[in-house]
């Protein structure tokens, strides 16, 4: 059964940074990353993507200030936040997509306030 664990949000200033980091137990073979995020009463949207070789993808909103990466030593994913953003603020999931039903994690709250 393919597990995700999520840490490493909490509350941080406008311009502060943070680290996420995703760990999954329980895959097998290769796999794709990504993470995703969700504030209060929107749709969850894609943040980044990572494949199992390191091309990453990001949404508009979040390039130039969001680094994805990964360790597959580690089976982790990590999503480095600079130059946050009260807008930045929601539950930020870490996802392993797959045709036989996507995995997520728990969620893990980032709060960008003053």
């Amino acid at each position: 059964q393919v597990q995700l664990v999520e840490s490493g949000g909490g509350l941080v200033q406008p311009g502060g940074s943070l680290r996420l980091s995703c760990t999954a137990s329980g895959t097998r073979g290769l796999f794709n990353m990504a993470w995703y995020r969700q504030a209060p009463g929107k749709q969850r949207d894609m943040v980044a993507t990572i494949t199992h070789g390191g091309r990453a993808n990001y949404a508009d909103s979040v390039k130039d200030r969001f680094a994805i990466s990964r360790d597959n030593t580690k089976n982790t994913v990590y999503l480095q936040m600079n130059r946050l953003k009260p807008e930045d603020t929601a539950v930020y999931y870490c996802n392993i997509p797959s045709v036989r039903g996507d995995y997520w994690g728990q969620g893990i709250q980032v709060t960008v306030s003053s």
